[in-house]
């Protein structure tokens, strides 16, 4: 059955192109300038969602499996739109970024895992000084999600699109199943979406 859904979830994700070990490699091309200065706690405007998406099916459909855990409704899509900006920006699936937040923080902003990693994606303070500013914030909204994306992003770059083992590399456990299986069981059980299909998750 795992087997199953890891192959299903890859099977999905071809089409894109514990927090973070606390060893990291040279950042690939790709991710090396991509964290700028002027990033900050506020959320992405409508107008910055538009731009990458077709329409806004994706932040209904999200939004009503989101409500149990940001009740606010402003927050929740402000949320959903900064989640959904990062991840394409970043070349991944949304779906994949909201399965990891979930895991790693239970959607909880100022989340702070036993080793020190702050915010949605638990991202470590280390991370800062290699792809960042002194003066970003890691509980911040947009920076959080913009640092965690571009992580992802380097190892999935650094595995050849391997979904698995990237996510494997965020976690720090590389070469062990339980972590990327979490999040591709989330994924299919609870953020799966495909714009085609009727939306019964309400």
């Amino acid at each position: 059955m795992h087997k199953l859904i890891y192959l299903s979830v890859l099977g999905l994700l071809s089409g894109f192109s514990h927090a973070n070990n606390s060893q990291y490699e040279q950042l690939t091309a790709s991710t090396q300038t991509v964290i700028f200065h002027g990033i900050s706690d506020q959320a992405v405007s409508y107008t910055e969602y538009a731009a990458v998406a077709d329409n806004i099916a994706w932040l209904v459909s999200m939004s009503r499996r989101l409500e149990k855990y940001i009740p606010d409704s402003l927050e929740r899509e402000e949320f959903l739109r900064t989640v959904f900006y990062e991840a394409t920006r970043a070349g991944l699936d949304p779906q994949i970024v909201l399965s990891i937040i979930q895991v790693e923080s239970g959607f909880k902003k100022y989340a702070v895992s036993h080793a020190g990693a702050r915010g949605y994606m638990q991202v470590m303070p280390f991370w800062v000084g290699v792809i960042g500013h002194q003066d970003h914030n890691l509980f911040h909204l947009r920076v959080n999600l913009r640092y965690g994306c571009t992580i992802l992003r380097h190892y999935l770059d650094q595995e050849k699109g391997d979904y698995f083992r990237a996510l494997g590399r965020y976690n720090g456990s590389l070469g062990e199943a339980a972590y990327p299986q979490l999040i591709f069981n989330k994924w299919q059980t609870t953020w799966r979406y495909t714009a085609s299909w009727p939306d019964f998750s309400s």
